[in-house]
């Protein structure tokens, strides 16, 4: 029996297998290279020893035998692709780069990997022109090196893998949620309490696949966890810190719609329309300049933490804000202040 988990926010997919009571003793990089559809015998090695491949909840090597009962369970990183990979020189900002590891700070209007709608100008692009003499970014490759990612008008931090055993690595760190990530957001209104934690199981909406819902019965979506504080009051919106205990798509949006706050200009979950504040004519423009400036959701990835894949190392970078975020963030101080005068 094999179940597929695979999470659609995170790059990579979780199997469980039980091994059938006829089995043969057969190694178990053979015996799951015949199991899983479109991964290779090197790719299953690559996560054995990377000790992402457990049996009977116990890392084991590729030689390991197969007994008929066994329970196995399996991380890969970077799922099959579905697009053709074209390098692209792509200007991107590298925050740190050594042999195993890349850290990028991505601008908003950059999906990290093509899809739908967007088959070229991605990170991805991007990375496999920066990366082409790297043999895990090859042209036509799978998904190279992402564990994770960050909507396309999303702005921050994320970290790609150069080698096998990174990816492994890292897969590993962000599917046992150890891990961090913190983000910055301008949502609408005064989240009470000013300090708190949002739970509700997150999936698809039923009446739009694109959006994200949810369900806090928990009967359809994931267990999703967003703990949260306002860092700033400013009136009729707060500048807000939010740390992932998970990593849903589009958990944060989704979060904060649930609870009646919305972040500040974004068109999936309601916060592009005036959501607090007054009727006056100039109000309303204020807010019109201010989705000018910022033509998207107020999130940024500011801080990401994670154990460096092979030297062990506590590895953690933070992201300024950038130019249109920061200039909406003034401009509101500057009517606050105002209006108090």
């Amino acid at each position: 029996m094999i179940d597929d988990l695979p999470d659609s926010s995170e790059l990579y997919e979780h199997f469980r297998i039980e091994v059938d009571r006829g089995q043969a003793l057969l190694r178990i990089d053979k015996y799951l290279s015949n199991r899983l559809e479109n991964t290779s015998r090197s790719r299953i090695q690559a996560a054995a020893l990377a000790e992402n491949i457990l049996v009977n909840d116990m890392p084991v090597k590729p030689n390991y035998r197969v007994k008929p009962g066994d329970i196995i369970s399996i991380v890969l990183p970077h799922p099959p692709r579905e697009f053709e990979l074209i390098p692209e020189n792509i200007p991107i900002h590298i925050v740190f780069e050594d042999e195993e590891i890349i850290v990028v700070d991505k601008p908003a209007g950059m999906v990290v990997h093509p899809g739908h709608g967007n088959y070229t100008g991605t990170l991805v692009n991007a990375l496999l022109y920066h990366l082409k003499d790297n043999p895990l970014f090859l042209a036509g490759g799978e998904r190279p090196g992402l564990v994770h990612r960050i909507d396309k008008n999303t702005s921050g931090l994320l970290v790609v893998a150069k080698t096998e055993m990174a990816i492994n690595k890292l897969a590993k760190q962000f599917y046992n949620k150890t891990s961090r990530r913190t983000y910055t957001a301008i949502v609408w209104g005064e989240p009470d309490p000013p300090e708190g934690t949002i739970r509700g199981h997150i999936g698809r909406n039923p009446s739009d696949r694109r959006k994200m819902h949810v369900f806090p019965d928990g009967s359809q979506g994931k267990h999703a966890v967003t703990h949260y504080r306002i860092l700033e009051r400013l009136g009729y919106v707060s500048l807000v810190e939010c740390i992932l205990e998970t990593g849903r798509t589009h958990q944060i949006r989704a979060h904060f719609k649930y609870i009646k706050h919305p972040l500040f200009n974004d068109p999936e979950y309601g916060g592009d329309q005036i959501l607090r504040g007054t009727t006056f004519a100039k109000y309303r423009q204020f807010i019109q300049n201010c989705f000018k400036i910022m033509p998207r959701q107020a999130l940024h990835a500011s801080t990401l933490g994670f154990t460096h894949p092979v030297n062990g190392k506590d590895m953690l970078f933070e992201s300024p804000l950038p130019d249109d975020f920061q200039e909406v963030l003034d401009k509101w101080r500057i009517y606050i202040r105002n209006r108090e005068l």
